[in-house]
């Protein structure tokens, strides 16, 4: 009988672990419900679609983003490489042509012999050898399955969208490019804000309307590093301007004023006709968008081509059901990958795809999984989610130990093993960073996979 792998999602891990398996010469049956059946965020049928913003963050191993990368590199990942064919300019920060990348990765698939893409909905958890990696927009009937499965509550957030403009109606009188402190070259449209401007535009976006959503409305929890731009907003009106508006490092050179606040633009294909805005996401009713996007300087005319549009994200309870290894505890040869693991982010997605695409060739293959070290990035992310520890805390009403539900968790440097450092080298961040960066690749080249 035929070896086989069945993988639910054709989304970023979901690929990933298609692309690590068939390269190692597993056969793989990858099912995609999308388009017969949406999701309500997806806009196309292609693998490894990006939904929200099209950047992984930066490419700098001295961040944690740009670390994680550059393991899975070291690791032989796939879809790094292929978004890495598919880059826009973006500083120092790792962004792609959204289309171009996700129709790479879609020929990928379709031209590997050991690859059968299937386009239908799974509604239940199969038999045999299985990798879930439905993402955060898993569907009801699954969701369910999983649910019964894991005998634990289901956990969920609401993430956002945030609105793509085309180039050609943006005002380059008032809009500029650069960079910020001018890393890299100039690949951000830079619409400034005096503080007049700022406030007018802070008092639109704060009485603005929303979409109605009972779910939202009465369930909403948000994911911290994607918050709805209305959400950032209402903590106050500086809020903004140290955060996704933040003017510090950007300065018009043609007038040498660094201004009250700045928009900054991303180019979003490769034609270089679309740039979405940064940190944008939103909920607002569309026509409140497009009247708060036309106050923008710059924007007055902008043409929008997506609108944006919240939805929300599924994930399991890992530090209950998964081992370190993203197999299940209750049962041999399922995996679990990408979002619905609890981890956040595009990169974090491919390297949930990545682990466990090799770890499922190592029980095929009768071999020891790889538990990957704290030292890590990929072992720091992976040990977090899947451990309960940093979950308990003491009852102060009783003593009693107890468990605070998980939250969707980012790379940070905060997971990974700490690191021995002199008195004098406490407070130096970067050096800190630097060597954690430097440990950890150093036991990612000694890994034998």
């Amino acid at each position: 009988m035929e070896e086989f792998v069945t993988i639910i999602g054709a989304g970023l891990a979901g690929s990933e672990a298609a692309l690590q398996l068939a390269k190692r010469g597993i056969k793989v049956k990858l099912y995609e419900m999308r388009p017969d059946k949406t999701t309500g965020a997806h806009t196309t049928d292609a693998c490894a679609e990006f939904v929200c913003s099209n950047s992984l963050g930066s490419s700098e191993i001295t961040n944690a983003g740009g670390l994680l990368k550059r393991e899975m590199e070291i690791l032989g990942g796939e879809l790094i490489k292929i978004a890495k064919e598919n880059s826009v300019p973006a500083g120092n920060a790792l962004a792609i042509a959204r289309e171009d990348f996700s129709n790479a990765v879609t020929e990928r698939i379709m031209k590997d012999d050991n690859i059968e893409l299937i386009r239908q909905e799974i509604t239940e958890i199969p038999q045999g050898n299985v990798i879930i990696a439905s993402g955060p927009l898993t569907s009801d009937n699954l969701t369910k399955s999983i649910q019964n499965f894991t005998k634990t509550e289901h956990l969920y957030f609401f993430d956002a969208i945030a609105p793509i403009v085309e180039i050609d109606s943006i005002d380059f009188d008032k809009a500029f490019w650069g960079s910020r402190y001018d890393k890299g070259e100039a690949s951000y449209i830079n619409c400034p804000m005096n503080k007049e401007e700022y406030e007018k535009f802070y008092n639109i976006l704060i009485n603005a309307p929303r979409i109605e959503n009972h779910n939202v409305d009465k369930e909403a929890k948000f994911f911290e590093s994607c918050l709805p731009v209305e959400v950032l907003a209402s903590r106050g009106i500086d809020t903004l301007r140290f955060g996704p508006l933040k003017p510090v490092g950007l300065v018009d050179k043609r007038t040498g004023i660094e201004n009250y606040a700045v928009v900054q633009l991303r180019q979003d294909n490769s034609a270089k006709t679309l740039f979405n805005l940064v940190g944008f996401q939103t909920n607002l009713k569309w026509g409140a968008q497009k009247e708060l996007v036309h106050s923008i300087p710059g924007l007055e005319n902008a043409n929008i081509v997506r609108y944006g549009v919240m939805h929300r994200n599924t994930f399991i309870n890992s530090s209950v059901v998964l081992n370190s290894t993203f197999e299940a505890k209750a049962r041999p040869g399922l995996f679990f990958a990408g979002q619905i693991t609890g981890t956040e982010g595009y990169t974090e997605s491919i390297a949930g795809g990545l682990v466990a695409g090799i770890n499922m060739y190592k029980r095929l293959k009768g071999k020891e999984p790889i538990v990957f070290p704290k030292e890590t990035m990929i072992g720091g992310l992976t040990n977090y989610v899947t451990d309960k520890a940093h979950l308990a805390h003491i009852s102060k009403r009783d003593g009693s130990l107890r468990y605070l539900p998980p939250q969707p968790i980012n790379s940070n440097w905060a997971i990974v093993a700490p690191i021995e450092l002199k008195k004098s080298e406490r407070k130096n961040k970067k050096l800190k960073c630097e060597l954690l960066a430097k440990r950890a690749l150093k036991v990612i080249f000694e890994m034998q996979l």
